[in-house]
């Protein structure tokens, strides 16, 4: 770095200092004089700044009160602009000396832009056509003791918009477009699932045995009862619980917790929603999905026609479904039907260069080409039906072809959203199953799941035939609000610890 850099640097940094210790000053001033805003315990609120707008022909020269954070100021003598940014964004306030007071109108000019003030006026329109509020009384709610980003340039810092969200929040209005429709997405899956009959219903997030997918947990240690636990990876075991005791319809959108990697789709503490419907199967969780889908895109949206980075995708027409061998045959040239034994797949794996270990059985091989050749091309909404058995150990088999499951992925854009299967109600088959799945760990799998025995004497009780799925809440946000990071739809995401 050049001296004049450091120069200029230290010099930034001296004057950022001064202006803190001007507004910590400023505070201290309004203490002294019984003048503290954070004495202040309420503020009554009548109306935000869109209410004001969309409400002008029955509001205009009527009283108002809205409060917000000052984020722009314009002093001219004895008048002066400003504009108040609120949930619903910016309305300008027209304060004059005349209308507060004398000493009111000196202690506004004092404000610093990211202080909370409380504006109660009239609302008229501006010789610009602007419409906004002729301020008759103003107050100082909070006083800001930090430094907002310059507005021009706003928070662009992307790691800094994410370690501090509230700061995003304030000065970005897509991030908070974003985020008010993150809420109203799942408000819809509420209100649709409800609406079918689904009970909605919370189970454990601290487990023994944290199974029902495939993914490493976190794990901690439970101090009262000197046990080692695990977070979540999944809401499966618990909700199939439920089914045998009688729940027929039971939902949960919660939080789960995997020990994986962070990238655009990936961050290690994500919601998922998990349903299951007993007497259906997975044909009904489809169509469950297509018109889920459909209700939320309609609702939220206002339209089935949804575009990502650019691509329209059509959630209005049915969705296609291929089953994953003729998927593979379609882009791969390779027809897994006709591939009779492990060996047969682990030579046409070496021709097309895919890589398997050799724990991999044929239907592992089969997924592998799967994931190689097909998924990027599965941009429409897409169910790919019909998954090895090697790969799925909590489903039931086709009864005309064993070596297979009841199971579908819902892929759109390229992406897994949803997964779903007919579910596995055998207890027998079931332990085999998981025994499958222990010699898998022992070979070396850190994902494979391990043997639950209070599950499995649940599904001895019975479990009737049953439909479930589970759905990637942050992926279908992305899609629905066209961001391209699973961080840009978390309000906090997980981030590495600064040094201190």
């Amino acid at each position: 770095m050049s001296e004049e850099i450091k120069n200029n640097a230290n010099a930034e940094e001296v004057n950022i200092n001064s202006l803190l210790a001007i507004r910590r000053q400023k505070l201290a001033d309004l203490q002294s004089e019984g003048k503290d805003p954070f004495a202040i315990t309420k503020y009554d609120v009548t109306y935000h700044s869109q209410d004001v707008k969309d409400n002008y022909a029955e509001l205009e020269d009527k009283e108002v009160c809205i409060a917000g954070r000052l984020m722009s100021k314009r002093v001219m003598g004895k008048a002066s602009f400003c504009h108040v940014q609120d949930l619903q964004g910016l309305i300008q306030c027209y304060v004059a000396r005349d209308d507060i007071g004398a000493d009111e109108y000196a202690g506004f000019k004092k404000f610093d832009i990211g202080d909370i003030v409380g504006i109660k006026g009239k609302v008229f329109t501006t010789k610009t056509g602007e419409i906004s509020i002729h301020a008759l009384e103003v107050t100082l709610l909070s006083k800001s003791l930090q430094i907002l980003p310059e507005k021009y340039h706003g928070l662009t810092n992307t790691d800094l918009r994410y370690r501090q969200r509230y700061v995003d929040l304030i000065m970005n209005s897509e991030t908070k477009d974003t985020m008010i429709k993150r809420s109203k997405i799942i408000s819809s899956i509420r209100r649709f699932l409800d609406a079918q009959g689904f009970l909605e219903v919370e189970t454990p997030m601290l487990v023994s045995n944290a199974g029902g997918a495939a993914a490493r947990p976190f794990e901690t240690h439970f101090n009262a009862l000197n046990e080692d636990l695990k977070l979540r990876i999944s809401l499966e075991l618990y909700l199939k619980r439920l089914i045998v005791g009688g729940l027929e319809k039971v939902y949960e959108i919660g939080r789960v917790f995997r020990n994986e990697g962070v990238d655009t789709r990936h961050n290690p503490e994500f919601t998922l929603m998990e349903l299951y419907q007993a007497y259906t199967d997975y044909y009904g969780m489809m169509d469950l999905t297509e018109n889920m889908y459909r209700h939320v895109a309609n609702e939220v949206l206002g339209s089935t026609k949804i575009v990502y980075n650019g691509i329209e995708m059509d959630l209005g027409k049915p969705f296609e479904r291929i089953t994953m061998v003729d998927a593979v045959k379609k882009y791969s040239g390779v027809d897994f039907n006709e591939i009779n034994t492990v060996e047969e797949a682990r030579a046409i794996a070496d021709e097309k260069g895919v890589h398997y270990e050799s724990r991999h059985k044929k239907g592992d091989i089969l997924n592998l080409f799967f994931e190689e050749f097909v998924e990027e091309h599965l941009v429409q909404p897409t169910f790919v039906m019909d998954h090895p058995v090697e790969i799925s150990p909590l489903t039931k088999r086709k009864p005309e072809n064993p070596d297979y499951v009841e199971r579908f992925e819902f892929f759109m854009n390229g992406w897994e959203m949803a997964n779903a299967y007919s579910e596995l109600n055998d207890p027998i088959d079931q332990r085999a199953r998981f025994a499958a799945q222990e010699e898998q760990f022992a070979q070396g799998d850190e994902e494979a799941n391990h043997t639950d025995e209070d599950f499995l004497n649940a599904l001895e009780i019975g479990m009737p035939p049953t439909g479930g799925i589970g759905y990637g809440i942050d992926r279908m946000c992305m899609l629905l609000t066209d961001s391209q990071a699973i961080r840009d739809v978390l309000l906090f995401p997980t981030m590495k610890s600064i040094d201190k």
